[in-house]
């Protein structure tokens, strides 16, 4: 295997194949979602921001409304960009019929990189015991903004314009943005992973730069890997990463800072001999270096159909 793909402590909490069954093995990804861009989350009709009252910080009780990005806006767009990354690499001609039609949300093969990661709901009717759901492997939360409501939300207006006199009329209407540069700690949780889907994942985190509705004309995010924890169980949550994050001079050195809440949480972990902490720059370095080739994505084609063969089996004995 090439040596670069060498995590170190981290190493232990990756499977070699698939199971059935998953493991304690939890590794949490701390990251910094920043919009680089007028940003609207949500993509319903109403496109209002979704607003909730917290804690103005771990150190601070009074309230603060702040701007969530819920975990769903997260996971679809990373999803498919997922999808779309492993199937690219792999090359087209290399994958069966199935694989190559999968699509989110009604055409899942439930036996890719990413049925087998996000999880698969099977949609099909009449064909009895046959398919399965798949239960997802990568857990998102509910972000929460650093910065008070008012400071990043702005309401702007939007029209038409008329093609012959090429004038505008009246305001057809407006939404209410998020500003650029509004920062969103955030936590993912990946359980039971193999190496290739951990490097493919953050690839995908990595590279993803659109989200929210209208992404033609706004939308920009960068995501930012600050850190990186191994345990046997979910270390601290995102809340718990927000309300640290506010106090006073984290966005100066938010990967210093990341580290010592790391360390600060460790010690309230259930199996405190099990954590292992890495600095989110040291791996991001490390990610950059390893290549998404088509071996590396055939071989994670490869250990998802060996998963999807094993529940075929399991299937089958179950109806004996």
């Amino acid at each position: 295997m090439n040596e670069s793909m060498d995590f170190g402590e981290l190493e232990k909490f990756f499977v070699d194949d698939i199971g059935l069954y998953r493991t304690a093995n939890t590794i949490q990804l701390l990251l910094l979602r920043q919009t680089h861009d007028y940003t609207i989350f949500r993509t319903e009709e109403t496109r209002e921001l979704n607003v909730v009252t917290l804690p103005s910080s771990s150190t601070d009780p009074s309230p603060m409304i702040r701007v969530a990005m819920l975990a769903s806006k997260q996971k679809a767009v990373e999803s498919r960009h997922f999808l779309t990354l492993v199937r690219t690499a792999a090359g087209e001609e290399n994958l069966d019929e199935e694989q190559k039609k999968c699509a989110l949300k009604d055409a899942l093969c439930q036996k890719c990189p990413r049925c087998v990661l996000f999880g698969a709901v099977s949609t099909e009717r009449g064909r009895g015991r046959e398919r399965w759901n798949i239960k997802h492997r990568v857990e998102y939360s509910t972000a929460y903004s650093l910065e008070p409501y008012d400071e990043i939300s702005e309401l702007m207006t939007f029209n038409a314009v008329y093609t012959v006199s090429q004038s505008t009329g009246q305001a057809l209407g407006y939404t209410e943005n998020i500003s650029p540069l509004a920062n969103f700690p955030t936590v993912i949780t990946l359980n039971s992973v193999t190496k290739e889907e951990f490097v493919a994942f953050l690839k995908c985190v990595l590279s993803c730069k659109s989200y929210g509705a209208e992404t033609r004309v706004k939308g920009d995010v960068v995501n930012h890997l600050l850190g990186v924890v191994g345990g046997y169980e979910e270390i601290i949550t995102p809340l718990e990463f927000c309300l640290e994050a506010t106090n006073e001079g984290f966005l100066e050195n938010p990967v210093d800072r990341t580290f010592e809440i790391m360390k600060k949480f460790s010690e309230y972990a259930m199996f405190q001999d099990n954590v292992v902490i890495m600095r989110g720059d040291e791996i991001t370095e490390k990610i950059k270096e390893i290549p998404l080739d088509r071996t590396l994505a055939l071989s994670m084609y490869e250990k998802a159909k060996r998963f999807s063969d094993k529940l075929v089996e399991y299937d089958k004995r179950s109806q004996r």
